[in-house]
């Protein structure tokens, strides 16, 4: 893979902005557990292997297991795996980070509200654009994975 520019080298400012947002999203009502099922599968979808490596792994070391790491990509055959709040973050997380397709659907909202008030809703979208938006960095650079 071809070296490429550094973003947090070139433009340490814009970097800034988005660790703000990270610790804005630190301070939220979502749990860790949803956070890391968030990063992780918006970083599936966006093939993002820096990502992936570093979101797997901090999830395992704040107890998530391995199986329902393996499991996440395929979800809807593993139900029992996830709880209902988990579900409805993890369609969530599809259906914005793939927005282009259809965005969020008003079926997929509605299951939202349905467990989760309005202010964790709009903690959960902007947990799923920040992951997206590191994603697209992490891809468009070729940032090497780090052990």
């Amino acid at each position: 893979m071809e070296k490429r520019i550094s973003i947090h080298n070139l433009e340490p400012k814009a970097y800034k902005a988005l660790i703000g947002l990270e610790e804005y999203l630190s301070n939220t009502d979502i749990s860790l557990t949803l956070k890391q099922l968030i990063k992780i599968r918006s970083s599936q979808i966006n093939n993002c292997a820096f990502c992936i490596n570093m979101h797997t792994k901090e999830a395992l070391a704040n107890g998530e297991t391995q199986r329902r790491i393996f499991l996440l990509s395929a979800w809807r055959e593993a139900l029992d795996f996830y709880t209902d709040q988990e579900k409805v973050v993890i369609e969530m997380t599809e259906e914005i980070t793939l927005i282009h397709q259809h965005g969020l659907r008003s079926e997929t909202y509605q299951k939202a509200l349905k467990v989760f008030n309005e202010n964790q809703i709009a903690q959960i979208i902007m947990a799923i654009i920040t992951i997206n938006t590191w994603n697209r960095i992490a891809v468009s650079t070729h940032k090497p994975i780090v052990d």
